[in-house]
């Protein structure tokens, strides 16, 4: 009896497992090795934004460059990327506002007269790790 009360409290004071894991994205499209590639996943509230919750970067590598973002707990997202040729930490834009560097988004989701919706960009990500990859589109340079 006191054997099974010490392994029910043993139970009981343990952590809970963390849900949370790594999503890795190959981002491929990458037309030169120069700056990094920069990915945030983001839940619809703040898809198209600057304040995505989780985000992460690696350098940049012709052809396609693998980024790792750990630590995103199960959820809906959407993937939202970039290659930063110049290291400045943002998409360069033309004079008309078009991008200069190369963006894409998770689900390949077009991007017509303007970024896609969310739903079309959107995936399921649950415990544990995860891979996805999506194609840069180079609109203007």
């Amino acid at each position: 009896m006191i054997g099974a009360r010490l392994l029910l409290a043993a139970l009981l004071a343990a952590p809970a497992a963390d849900p949370s894991g790594s999503i890795e994205i190959a981002v491929t499209g990458v037309r030169t090795a120069e700056g990094r590639v920069h990915v945030d996943i983001c839940p619809e509230a703040h898809f198209l934004k600057e304040d995505c919750p989780w985000s992460g970067e690696a350098p940049a590598r012709i052809g396609a460059t693998v980024v790792v973002v750990r630590g995103v707990p199960p959820g809906r997202y959407a993937a939202q990327g970039f290659h930063d040729r110049n290291g400045n930490g943002k998409v360069d834009r033309n004079l008309i506002g078009i991008p200069t560097e190369g963006i894409g988004f998770s689900n390949d989701a077009k991007i017509r007269l303007g970024p896609p919706k969310f739903a079309d960009a959107a995936f399921d990500h649950g415990p544990g790790d995860q891979r996805i990859a999506f194609r840069l589109r180079h609109m203007a340079g």
